[in-house]
């Protein structure tokens, strides 16, 4: 029996469910998706949230970082993810340098996600040093995700994509900043790549979701790119993500039998193809035969 959820038994999921789902002791799902396609297939399996991620830069676009990952790469993806959804709430990746030079651009950038993409909330890196210009989006009506521990946008500064707070003083400035996101009107905080005694601790502190990915099961919810979820992207394989299925093998075994196939002329077959009714197709044949007869007799 599918397992896929009837789209008629749902509602828009927005800020406000994920908050009550953390009151009553449900778990929120988030993935990622960047496509029309995976977008819809996201939605009807019945998946809270979908985040159109900067990771798309290195998933989709071929980066070594998500660096490089433009506000032009990022509402492409958007507008064909929101096409795709109907009820996940659906949550826009500010990428670099898209809200760090000032307040008065990430409130721009911001908008764009919502007026010209479809998005219905922003997501951005960082603690206390962001709060000016989470506070100005806010104030413009959008709604935040904040993002605290390895936050990739800053790997050049950690040296690498390493889990964070794993000391005493790291762990609780990044509590501080938890609490001061949620001061400053996040609506949720993904954590990611931090102990997980540590995100259990935020999330219990916090009225505000968490969101984990490779923060332990102690997190209010849970989200992962998805082409690490379905076996998709072969570079390399995140400590904190499962492969529920294999995709690029079966990928690469669809496409090697193809290949085969259309050396072999098996494919295309008689279904895969087209017939003229036999009346038409004589008409066809003499009208061929009467021209190439024409076209030499004006050559003598």
């Amino acid at each position: 029996m599918s397992t896929i959820t009837s789209l008629d038994d749902r509602k828009k999921v927005t800020t406000r469910t994920l908050r009550d789902k953390k009151k009553k002791g449900e778990l929120i799902t988030m993935l990622t998706a960047y496509d029309y396609s995976t977008a819809m297939i996201v939605d009807r399996a019945g998946i809270d949230s979908i985040l159109v991620g900067d990771s798309l830069g290195m998933v989709v676009l071929g980066y070594d970082t998500t660096l490089p990952v433009t506000m032009e790469d990022m509402l492409h993806h958007c507008r064909a993810v929101a096409r795709g959804t109907q009820h996940a709430l659906l949550v826009g990746d500010m990428p670099f340098m898209s809200y760090q030079a000032s307040v008065e651009n990430a409130v721009r950038n911001a908008g764009r996600f919502l007026q010209e993409s479809g998005m219905d909330a922003v997501k951005l890196e960082g603690g206390r040093d962001r709060v000016p210009a989470i506070e100005a989006i806010i104030s413009a009506g959008i709604p935040v995700q904040g993002h605290l521990g390895l936050t990739p946008q800053s790997v050049r500064q950690f040296g690498g994509f390493c889990a964070q707070g794993k000391t005493a003083l790291a762990a609780q400035r990044i509590v501080e900043d938890a609490l001061i996101l949620e001061e400053a009107g996040c609506f949720s905080i993904v954590l990611e790549a931090i102990p997980s005694q540590l995100a259990s601790l935020i999330s219990r502190t916090l009225g505000i979701p968490t969101i984990g990915i490779g923060a332990g099961a102690g997190c209010d919810g849970q989200v992962l790119v998805t082409h690490d979820l379905l076996g998709l992207f072969e570079r390399f394989k995140p400590k904190f993500a499962k492969q529920f299925a294999h995709l690029h093998a079966a990928m690469t075994d669809a496409i090697t039998a193809y290949k085969n196939e259309v050396e072999s002329r098996e494919f295309p077959a008689g279904e895969h193809g087209f017939e003229m009714p036999e009346e038409y197709w004589g008409e066809l044949q003499k009208a061929v035969i009467q021209a190439g007869n024409a076209r030499q007799g004006s050559r003598r």
